[in-house]
């Protein structure tokens, strides 16, 4: 059986995350139901990781074993017809039998926007987190650089992270932009504990509001302590951006247990 690997890009404002639930529209439903029409017979979608309520993605990556060959074009022309507008596969390839999209992942890219206007935006309010008051985007930046490396990011996990250890590697956090419009947090690692990201900016932001010195960041990290930083930053800000491979499987953290262990974000 052919195992096919999608690059999904989605706009997540009306689904409840990648993942199926009851209480609403998901993204996997969406497309295993896109699939079903294409291929006539149910398939199940695997991801690189699953992607919170109003989260966006320009380079989710998913999965599936299916007894039908079709070309290529089958899944970006007739299947991109079969899913909702603010769905679209802009890759599809086919793969080894043993890919996994999660834990073959050596990493993935996320972009979080802000928009730092003094007035609100009607077309930013789905895509950025809309912050009136003046920031300091250079000492971001510089608070930043404290959050890089391999280090315990407990103090930046959600309190029901079910991870089973907040060891992680942040290899890039890039603040880019200009303060009185659009500013973007870069964040690249390993793989990210559930809500990460969005604390990380969260954070960031009381400093650029003036709020926090910029050693505190350092002060927070060392702590451990959820508490003791900054606020969770709302999701329509953030987009899964890209899932970075290798050639086949990573190796394994220290203690054996796999990197790409991840929740929502």
């Amino acid at each position: 059986m052919p195992r096919l690997k999608l690059t999904l890009e989605y706009e997540g404002t009306r689904y409840v995350g990648w993942q199926v639930q009851p209480n609403g529209p998901s993204i996997q439903a969406a497309l295993e139901d896109g699939l079903a029409r294409l291929l006539g017979e149910r398939v199940s979608v695997a991801s690189a990781g699953r992607t919170d309520a109003g989260v966006h993605a320009t380079g989710q990556v998913a999965c599936f074993d299916t007894s039908r060959v079709l070309p290529m074009k089958a899944y970006l022309m007739g299947l991109n017809g079969m899913l909702p507008e603010d769905l679209a596969v802009v890759d599809a390839v086919e793969v080894s039998a043993d890919f996994d999209p999660r834990r073959w992942s050596r990493g993935k890219r996320y972009r979080y926007r802000l928009s730092n206007r003094r007035t609100r935006s009607p077309l930013r309010r789905t895509t950025h987190w809309e912050v009136f008051a003046p920031l300091d985007v250079d000492a971001m930046r510089r608070a930043a650089a404290h959050l890089l490396g391999r280090h315990d990011y407990s103090a930046f996990r959600a309190s029901d992270c079910q991870a089973k250890h907040a060891v992680r590697e942040v290899r890039r956090l890039a603040v880019e932009g200009e303060a009185g419009d659009a500013v973007s947090f870069v964040v690249e690692g390993t793989a990210f504990l559930k809500h990460m990201v969005r604390n990380l900016v969260g954070t960031l932001v009381e400093v650029g509001k003036g709020r926090r010195p910029e050693a505190w960041v350092a002060e927070v990290l060392a702590s451990r302590d959820r508490k003791r930083a900054g606020p969770t930053a709302p999701p329509q800000g953030l987009v899964l951006e890209e899932v970075f491979y290798g050639e086949g499987p990573p190796p394994r953290a220290p203690g054996g247990a796999p990197d790409a262990e991840e929740e929502e974000t």
